[in-house]
């Protein structure tokens, strides 16, 4: 019997996930479901999964961050992303399995059965390991405005703002670039190379922060003057992200 641990902050993708799940032909158990890097890392150690199922975006930070709490990895992974070019050639690269946004059932089957029979743990800790390292390394990123295509050192973004389907960003030279692209794809991408989502609508570079003030709920001063709101449950992450600072 093969136990999973489904990882995902919507609870809507869980279930969905767990129902396919079920229509497996493999022997298959889903042990546990979380849907932040917390109450993961609580439901791996308490079930000692064989394979995880992993969305890049929990509710208190990344997949890559709960990975980074494991050494070594124990454990099988499937990553779920939403379709993000950049986010999409990394997993290639490093030959790591992936499922794309939206879930259908025929493709979430079938990487989970290859993810069972084909792969050892350690071989997924190797690629992982080498992943990890990868994306961290991120210098740069291309942001396609209805004008131009931008060639952007990834240390040059202070912030990234939402605005439904599209984001902003905010560059250190005071230049702003609009992109048809929601905040999530970005987050997806950018979060391992020292960005945090501090709200559903705001990402900030971790090395442009000037101070948080605890006034009016709660906000971050940037470096470029800007005021980001911080939500109540991103909080306690911040602050534990203050202290390895």
């Amino acid at each position: 019997m093969i136990s999973i641990v489904v990882i995902d902050d919507e609870p809507r993708a869980r279930e969905t996930i767990i129902n396919i799940l079920a229509l497996s032909q493999d022997e298959i158990s889903v042990a546990g479901e979380a849907d932040s890097v917390e109450t993961a890392y609580r439901a791996i150690v308490e079930h000692n999964p064989d394979l995880v199922l992993l969305d890049i975006h929990l509710k208190d930070g990344t997949g890559f961050d709960l990975l980074k709490k494991f050494n070594p990895i124990r454990f099988k992974v499937v990553f779920i992303t939403a379709h993000e070019e950049h986010a999409v050639k990394a997993f290639k690269f490093s030959a790591l399995d992936y499922i794309l946004k939206p879930i259908t059932a025929s493709d979430l089957l079938q990487t989970v059965s290859k993810a069972i029979t084909l792969k050892t743990k350690e071989e997924t800790e190797v690629k992982l390991s080498a992943f990890l390292s990868n994306i961290e390394k991120i210098r740069k990123i291309v942001l396609k405005t209805s004008e131009s295509i931008h060639i952007v050192n990834v240390k040059n973004i202070v912030r990234c703002e939402a605005d439904v389907n599209y984001t902003t960003f905010f560059l250190a030279e005071s230049e702003t670039l609009l992109v048809s692209k929601t905040l999530k794809e970005f987050a997806d991408l950018l979060e391992p190379a020292g960005f945090f989502r501090t709200h559903q609508s705001h990402l900030v570079n971790l090395d442009y922060i000037l101070r948080y003030d605890k006034t009016e709920g709660g906000h971050l001063v940037m470096s470029d003057g800007s005021i980001v709101p911080v939500s109540s449950r991103k909080k306690e992450t911040l602050f534990q992200l203050f202290e390895k600072m």
